[in-house]
Protein backbone atom coordinates (compact mmCIF):
# COMPACT_ATOMS: atom_id res chain seq x y z
CA UNK A 1 0.00 0.00 0.00
CA UNK A 2 1.26 3.47 -0.99
CA UNK A 3 0.16 6.99 -0.18
CA UNK A 4 -0.57 8.43 -3.62
CA UNK A 5 -1.26 12.01 -4.71
CA UNK A 6 -3.12 12.48 -8.02
CA UNK A 7 -3.16 15.93 -9.61
CA UNK A 8 -5.92 16.20 -12.19
CA UNK A 9 -7.94 13.56 -10.36
CA UNK A 10 -11.27 14.97 -11.53
CA UNK A 11 -10.51 14.60 -15.23
CA UNK A 12 -11.38 11.76 -17.59
CA UNK A 13 -8.19 9.74 -17.02
CA UNK A 14 -7.75 10.93 -13.44
CA UNK A 15 -11.17 9.68 -12.38
CA UNK A 16 -10.40 6.19 -13.68
CA UNK A 17 -6.91 6.26 -12.17
CA UNK A 18 -8.18 7.24 -8.71
CA UNK A 19 -10.69 4.37 -8.75
CA UNK A 20 -8.02 1.90 -9.86
CA UNK A 21 -5.53 3.00 -7.19
CA UNK A 22 -8.20 2.81 -4.50
CA UNK A 23 -9.16 -0.67 -5.67
CA UNK A 24 -5.52 -1.75 -5.35
CA UNK A 25 -5.56 -0.75 -1.69
CA UNK A 26 -3.63 2.52 -1.87
CA UNK A 27 -4.46 5.61 0.15
CA UNK A 28 -5.36 8.24 -2.45
CA UNK A 29 -5.51 12.03 -2.35
CA UNK A 30 -7.19 13.45 -5.47
CA UNK A 31 -6.46 17.10 -6.26
CA UNK A 32 -8.10 19.27 -8.91
CA UNK A 33 -9.28 22.82 -9.45
CA UNK A 34 -12.65 21.31 -10.42
CA UNK A 35 -14.96 19.19 -8.24
CA UNK A 36 -14.75 15.41 -8.78
CA UNK A 37 -17.07 13.72 -11.26
CA UNK A 38 -17.78 11.08 -8.62
CA UNK A 39 -16.80 10.80 -4.96
CA UNK A 40 -15.45 7.47 -3.81
CA UNK A 41 -15.41 6.44 -0.17
CA UNK A 42 -11.86 6.32 1.10
CA UNK A 43 -10.50 8.99 -1.25
CA UNK A 44 -9.50 12.42 0.09
CA UNK A 45 -10.66 15.08 -2.40
CA UNK A 46 -8.87 18.42 -2.22
CA UNK A 47 -9.22 21.53 -4.36
CA UNK A 48 -6.08 23.38 -5.46
CA UNK A 49 -4.62 25.32 -8.37
CA UNK A 50 -1.67 23.34 -9.71
CA UNK A 51 0.04 26.56 -10.78
CA UNK A 52 0.69 27.49 -7.12
CA UNK A 53 1.12 24.78 -4.51
CA UNK A 54 3.25 26.78 -2.08
CA UNK A 55 0.67 26.40 0.69
CA UNK A 56 -0.63 22.98 -0.28
CA UNK A 57 -0.74 20.21 2.34
CA UNK A 58 -1.90 16.70 1.33
CA UNK A 59 -2.47 15.79 4.96
CA UNK A 60 -0.20 12.74 4.97
CA UNK A 61 3.23 11.59 3.76
CA UNK A 62 3.27 10.89 0.02
CA UNK A 63 5.11 8.07 -1.74
CA UNK A 64 4.15 8.79 -5.35
CA UNK A 65 2.74 11.73 -7.34
CA UNK A 66 0.73 11.42 -10.54
CA UNK A 67 0.79 14.62 -12.60
CA UNK A 68 -2.24 14.51 -14.91
CA UNK A 69 -3.22 18.16 -14.48
CA UNK A 70 -3.19 20.07 -17.78
CA UNK A 71 -4.90 22.44 -20.14
CA UNK A 72 -5.16 20.14 -23.14
CA UNK A 73 -8.12 20.88 -25.45
CA UNK A 74 -6.69 22.09 -28.77
CA UNK A 75 -7.80 24.43 -30.06
CA UNK A 76 -9.86 25.90 -27.26
CA UNK A 77 -7.68 28.13 -25.08
CA UNK A 78 -5.52 31.22 -25.51
CA UNK A 79 -1.89 30.27 -26.06
CA UNK A 80 -0.74 31.60 -22.69
CA UNK A 81 -3.06 29.25 -20.77
CA UNK A 82 -1.27 26.14 -22.04
CA UNK A 83 2.08 27.51 -20.87
CA UNK A 84 0.79 28.85 -17.56
CA UNK A 85 -0.96 25.68 -16.46
CA UNK A 86 1.26 23.00 -17.93
CA UNK A 87 4.66 24.58 -17.23
CA UNK A 88 3.87 26.31 -13.95
CA UNK A 89 2.13 23.12 -12.89
CA UNK A 90 5.26 21.04 -13.54
CA UNK A 91 7.34 23.58 -11.62
CA UNK A 92 4.93 23.58 -8.69
CA UNK A 93 4.63 19.79 -8.55
CA UNK A 94 8.39 19.21 -8.60
CA UNK A 95 8.79 21.88 -5.91
CA UNK A 96 6.15 20.10 -3.83
CA UNK A 97 7.92 16.77 -4.38
CA UNK A 98 11.13 18.28 -3.06
CA UNK A 99 9.35 19.74 -0.03
CA UNK A 100 7.58 16.48 0.82
CA UNK A 101 10.52 14.23 -0.01
CA UNK A 102 8.57 12.36 -2.71
CA UNK A 103 10.78 9.99 -4.69
CA UNK A 104 8.54 9.19 -7.67
CA UNK A 105 6.53 11.18 -10.23
CA UNK A 106 4.36 9.75 -13.00
CA UNK A 107 3.62 12.31 -15.71
CA UNK A 108 1.20 12.14 -18.63
CA UNK A 109 2.69 14.21 -21.44
CA UNK A 110 1.38 14.02 -25.03
CA UNK A 111 2.29 12.80 -28.50
CA UNK A 112 1.94 16.49 -29.46
CA UNK A 113 5.60 16.88 -28.48
CA UNK A 114 6.52 15.16 -31.77
CA UNK A 115 4.81 17.82 -33.87
CA UNK A 116 2.71 17.21 -36.98
CA UNK A 117 3.71 15.06 -39.94
CA UNK A 118 2.73 11.87 -41.72
CA UNK A 119 5.90 9.96 -40.82
CA UNK A 120 5.85 7.24 -38.13
CA UNK A 121 7.12 8.41 -34.75
CA UNK A 122 8.52 6.37 -31.86
CA UNK A 123 10.11 7.27 -28.52
CA UNK A 124 13.45 7.77 -30.28
CA UNK A 125 11.99 10.42 -32.61
CA UNK A 126 13.30 13.87 -31.71
CA UNK A 127 10.54 16.11 -30.34
CA UNK A 128 9.56 18.95 -32.67
CA UNK A 129 6.46 20.58 -31.18
CA UNK A 130 4.77 23.43 -33.02
CA UNK A 131 1.63 24.15 -30.99
CA UNK A 132 1.53 25.92 -27.62
CA UNK A 133 0.13 22.70 -26.14
CA UNK A 134 2.95 20.59 -27.59
CA UNK A 135 5.62 23.05 -26.47
CA UNK A 136 4.16 23.31 -22.97
CA UNK A 137 4.12 19.54 -22.58
CA UNK A 138 7.68 19.21 -23.88
CA UNK A 139 8.92 21.86 -21.45
CA UNK A 140 7.01 20.19 -18.62
CA UNK A 141 8.85 16.96 -19.46
CA UNK A 142 12.19 18.77 -19.20
CA UNK A 143 11.29 20.30 -15.85
CA UNK A 144 10.48 16.90 -14.38
CA UNK A 145 13.56 15.31 -15.93
CA UNK A 146 15.66 18.01 -14.25
CA UNK A 147 14.01 17.08 -10.93
CA UNK A 148 14.95 13.44 -11.59
CA UNK A 149 18.60 14.26 -12.21
CA UNK A 150 18.96 16.11 -8.89
CA UNK A 151 18.87 12.88 -6.85
CA UNK A 152 19.77 9.35 -7.94
CA UNK A 153 17.14 7.90 -5.58
CA UNK A 154 14.30 9.53 -7.54
CA UNK A 155 12.19 7.84 -10.22
CA UNK A 156 10.21 9.28 -13.14
CA UNK A 157 7.73 7.74 -15.58
CA UNK A 158 6.70 9.84 -18.58
CA UNK A 159 3.89 8.60 -20.81
CA UNK A 160 3.05 10.30 -24.08
CA UNK A 161 -0.56 9.26 -24.65
CA UNK A 162 -2.22 9.26 -28.05
CA UNK A 163 -6.02 9.70 -28.29
CA UNK A 164 -7.38 8.09 -25.13
CA UNK A 165 -10.98 6.90 -25.23
CA UNK A 166 -13.45 5.23 -22.93
CA UNK A 167 -16.27 6.02 -20.48
CA UNK A 168 -16.49 9.75 -19.77
CA UNK A 169 -14.06 10.81 -22.51
CA UNK A 170 -16.34 13.25 -24.33
CA UNK A 171 -13.78 13.81 -27.11
CA UNK A 172 -12.99 12.55 -30.59
CA UNK A 173 -14.06 8.94 -30.11
CA UNK A 174 -17.26 9.95 -28.34
CA UNK A 175 -18.15 12.31 -31.20
CA UNK A 176 -17.42 9.53 -33.69
CA UNK A 177 -19.62 7.06 -31.81
CA UNK A 178 -22.40 9.66 -31.61
CA UNK A 179 -22.37 10.08 -35.40
CA UNK A 180 -22.30 6.35 -35.98
CA UNK A 181 -25.28 5.84 -33.67
CA UNK A 182 -27.20 8.20 -35.96
CA UNK A 183 -26.59 5.78 -38.82
CA UNK A 184 -23.95 7.55 -40.88
CA UNK A 185 -20.32 8.64 -40.94
CA UNK A 186 -18.62 11.13 -43.25
CA UNK A 187 -14.96 10.61 -44.07
CA UNK A 188 -13.28 14.02 -44.23
CA UNK A 189 -11.24 13.79 -47.41
CA UNK A 190 -9.51 10.46 -46.79
CA UNK A 191 -9.99 7.09 -45.11
CA UNK A 192 -6.35 6.17 -44.51
CA UNK A 193 -5.62 8.80 -41.86
CA UNK A 194 -3.71 7.00 -39.09
CA UNK A 195 -5.05 7.82 -35.62
CA UNK A 196 -2.96 6.45 -32.77
CA UNK A 197 -5.27 5.53 -29.91
CA UNK A 198 -5.53 3.69 -26.59
CA UNK A 199 -8.40 2.60 -24.35
CA UNK A 200 -8.22 4.32 -20.97
CA UNK A 201 -7.90 1.10 -18.96
CA UNK A 202 -5.11 -0.10 -21.25
CA UNK A 203 -3.32 3.19 -20.60
CA UNK A 204 -3.65 2.70 -16.84
CA UNK A 205 -2.37 -0.87 -17.18
CA UNK A 206 0.67 0.44 -19.06
CA UNK A 207 1.32 3.12 -16.45
CA UNK A 208 1.14 0.57 -13.65
CA UNK A 209 3.45 -1.76 -15.54
CA UNK A 210 6.00 1.05 -15.95
CA UNK A 211 5.77 1.89 -12.24
CA UNK A 212 6.26 -1.75 -11.25
CA UNK A 213 9.36 -2.10 -13.43
CA UNK A 214 11.37 -0.28 -10.73
CA UNK A 215 13.46 1.44 -13.40
CA UNK A 216 14.73 4.91 -12.59
CA UNK A 217 13.38 6.46 -15.79
CA UNK A 218 10.79 5.21 -18.25
CA UNK A 219 9.51 7.10 -21.30
CA UNK A 220 6.86 5.50 -23.47
CA UNK A 221 4.14 6.22 -26.01
CA UNK A 222 0.66 5.25 -24.86
CA UNK A 223 -1.03 3.70 -27.91
CA UNK A 224 -1.71 0.46 -29.73
CA UNK A 225 0.97 -0.90 -32.08
CA UNK A 226 -1.44 -1.51 -34.98
CA UNK A 227 -1.34 1.99 -36.57
CA UNK A 228 -5.12 1.94 -37.00
CA UNK A 229 -6.58 4.03 -39.81
CA UNK A 230 -9.77 6.03 -39.47
CA UNK A 231 -11.50 3.50 -41.70
CA UNK A 232 -10.38 0.58 -39.53
CA UNK A 233 -11.71 2.32 -36.41
CA UNK A 234 -15.07 3.04 -38.05
CA UNK A 235 -15.32 -0.51 -39.38
CA UNK A 236 -14.61 -1.91 -35.90
CA UNK A 237 -17.61 0.01 -34.56
CA UNK A 238 -19.74 -1.11 -37.51
CA UNK A 239 -18.82 -4.78 -37.24
CA UNK A 240 -19.53 -5.11 -33.53
CA UNK A 241 -22.44 -2.78 -32.85
CA UNK A 242 -23.57 -0.65 -35.81
CA UNK A 243 -23.79 -2.82 -38.95
CA UNK A 244 -26.32 -0.54 -40.62
CA UNK A 245 -24.15 2.56 -40.64
CA UNK A 246 -23.68 4.17 -44.04
CA UNK A 247 -20.43 5.94 -44.86
CA UNK A 248 -19.74 8.81 -47.25
CA UNK A 249 -16.63 10.59 -48.47
CA UNK A 250 -16.30 14.37 -48.69
CA UNK A 251 -13.52 15.47 -51.09
CA UNK A 252 -10.45 16.84 -49.36
CA UNK A 253 -10.72 20.16 -51.20
CA UNK A 254 -14.12 20.62 -49.58
CA UNK A 255 -12.64 19.95 -46.13
CA UNK A 256 -9.81 22.45 -46.59
CA UNK A 257 -12.21 24.95 -48.11
CA UNK A 258 -14.53 24.60 -45.13
CA UNK A 259 -11.57 25.26 -42.82
CA UNK A 260 -10.87 28.53 -44.61
CA UNK A 261 -14.53 29.57 -44.54
CA UNK A 262 -14.84 28.82 -40.83
CA UNK A 263 -11.79 30.85 -39.85
CA UNK A 264 -13.72 34.12 -39.28
CA UNK A 265 -15.98 32.31 -36.81
CA UNK A 266 -13.15 30.88 -34.68
CA UNK A 267 -12.94 34.01 -32.53
CA UNK A 268 -16.66 34.11 -31.73
CA UNK A 269 -16.59 31.35 -29.14
CA UNK A 270 -19.01 29.18 -31.09
CA UNK A 271 -16.90 26.02 -30.92
CA UNK A 272 -16.08 26.34 -34.62
CA UNK A 273 -12.39 26.38 -35.45
CA UNK A 274 -10.52 25.68 -38.71
CA UNK A 275 -7.84 23.74 -36.85
CA UNK A 276 -10.43 21.16 -35.82
CA UNK A 277 -11.37 20.70 -39.46
CA UNK A 278 -7.83 20.35 -40.78
CA UNK A 279 -6.87 17.94 -37.97
CA UNK A 280 -9.36 15.49 -39.42
CA UNK A 281 -7.12 14.82 -42.43
CA UNK A 282 -3.80 14.71 -40.55
CA UNK A 283 -2.35 11.44 -39.27
CA UNK A 284 -1.02 10.86 -35.77
CA UNK A 285 1.20 7.93 -36.73
CA UNK A 286 2.82 6.97 -33.44
CA UNK A 287 4.06 3.54 -32.33
CA UNK A 288 4.78 2.23 -28.79
CA UNK A 289 8.28 0.84 -29.16
CA UNK A 290 8.93 0.66 -25.41
CA UNK A 291 5.69 -1.21 -24.73
CA UNK A 292 6.57 -3.56 -27.60
CA UNK A 293 10.04 -4.19 -26.15
CA UNK A 294 8.59 -5.28 -22.80
CA UNK A 295 5.82 -7.40 -24.31
CA UNK A 296 2.89 -5.15 -23.42
CA UNK A 297 1.99 -3.86 -26.91
CA UNK A 298 -0.35 -6.64 -27.88
CA UNK A 299 -1.80 -6.21 -31.40
CA UNK A 300 -5.46 -6.50 -32.27
CA UNK A 301 -6.87 -4.98 -29.08
CA UNK A 302 -9.15 -2.34 -30.58
CA UNK A 303 -12.17 -4.66 -30.92
CA UNK A 304 -11.94 -5.70 -27.27
CA UNK A 305 -11.53 -2.06 -26.26
CA UNK A 306 -14.75 -1.13 -28.10
CA UNK A 307 -16.50 -4.05 -26.36
CA UNK A 308 -15.25 -2.94 -22.95
CA UNK A 309 -16.37 0.63 -23.61
CA UNK A 310 -19.78 -0.64 -24.74
CA UNK A 311 -20.18 -2.68 -21.55
CA UNK A 312 -18.92 0.04 -19.21
CA UNK A 313 -21.21 2.69 -20.71
CA UNK A 314 -24.32 0.52 -20.91
CA UNK A 315 -24.13 0.56 -24.69
CA UNK A 316 -24.17 4.36 -24.90
CA UNK A 317 -20.50 4.91 -25.79
CA UNK A 318 -20.53 7.96 -23.53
Amino acid sequence: MKNVLVFGGSGFIGTRLVARLLGEGHRVVSVDIKPPRVRLDGVAYLQADVRDLSGFDPGMPIDRIYNLAAIHTTPGHPDHEYYETNILGANAITALARRLGVKMIVFTSSISVYGPGEETKSETTLPAPVSPYGWSKFMAERIQMAWLEEDTSRRLVICRPAVIFGPGEGGNFTRMATLLKKGFFIYPGRKDTIKACFYVDDLLEALQFAVDRQERFVLFNGCYPDRYTLEQIVETFRKSHMPGVRTFMVPRIVVTGAAALLKPFSALGLGIHPDRVTKLVKSTDVVPDWLSSVGLARPGRLPSAIERWHAASGGRFA
